[in-house]
């Protein structure tokens, strides 16, 4: 089967449709990131490019056309379709959880899962792996997954209990071990960084800004099966 051509126009232009998407997708199969740099910047770098990592999720989100930037909405505004690339070792396991969105937490008292934008990032979300090997980054096979009902009753449930402890002043005893699904992480260039949430007695204290994530182990069992109900 012949391989789809790149999209070389700088910027291309958002995908029509997600038959586009998928299609531009499936052109990065098998590609390396390497290449894929050099082909964005048109220098003819040699080797792996220390300096841009970390940069990868923005190659492929320039690469597809995503057009959301950094507002708060899924990466493929027109499609609602969320991009999310997933660091993956030789052996095709994630290398770490999933960041999915920030979260307000002096909002935590009003959150509600059915109005959230964490749901909304999840609504379609578009995975492509970024595998790990012999010392090379390569595009693995992208998958496109809308939870299922049973599959987003999980979600919510993490939600509303990890939503729920921090409307209630306990933040601090938030930690990454909560959630089946879900994270509520520290989420911060430095420690020093800083926000504000409320207390156990109402007060507003200063702490470290969160992020919602996806566990490790739920991403690697949705590239196996879509469908998985993974527990634990």
């Amino acid at each position: 089967m012949s391989r789809s051509p790149l999209v070389t126009v700088d910027p291309p232009a958002p995908p029509r449709d997600l038959a586009e998407l998928s299609a531009r997708a499936q052109a990065l199969v098998g590609r390396s990131v390497d290449e894929l740099e050099r082909r964005r910047s048109g220098r003819d770098a040699p080797g792996p490019s220390r300096e841009r990592k970390g940069k990868v999720g923005q190659l492929v989100e320039q690469l597809l056309g995503a057009s959301a930037g950094s507002r708060p909405e899924p990466d493929f505004v027109g499609l609602g379709i969320e991009l999310k690339t997933l660091p993956l070792d030789a052996a095709g396991r994630p290398k770490e959880s999933t960041f999915l969105c920030s979260f307000s937490l002096g909002d935590a008292e009003r959150a509600d899962w059915a109005s959230s934008g964490l749901r909304r990032k999840l609504a379609h979300v578009l995975f492509v792996p970024i595998v790990h090997a012999a010392g090379e980054r390569t595009i693995g096979e992208p998958l496109f997954w809308r939870p299922s009902s049973a599959q987003e009753q999980i979600l919510r449930a993490d939600f509303d209990d990890l939503v729920g402890l921090i409307a209630l002043g306990q933040v601090e005893a938030v930690t990454a071990r909560l959630g089946r699904w879900l994270q509520i992480r520290p989420k911060a260039a430095h420690g020093r960084v800083r926000t504000h949430a409320f207390g156990l007695d109402g007060e507003l204290i200063s702490t470290i800004p969160r992020g919602f994530y996806l566990r490790a182990r739920v991403t690697h069992a949705l590239l196996r099966d879509p469908h998985t109900l993974l527990d634990g």
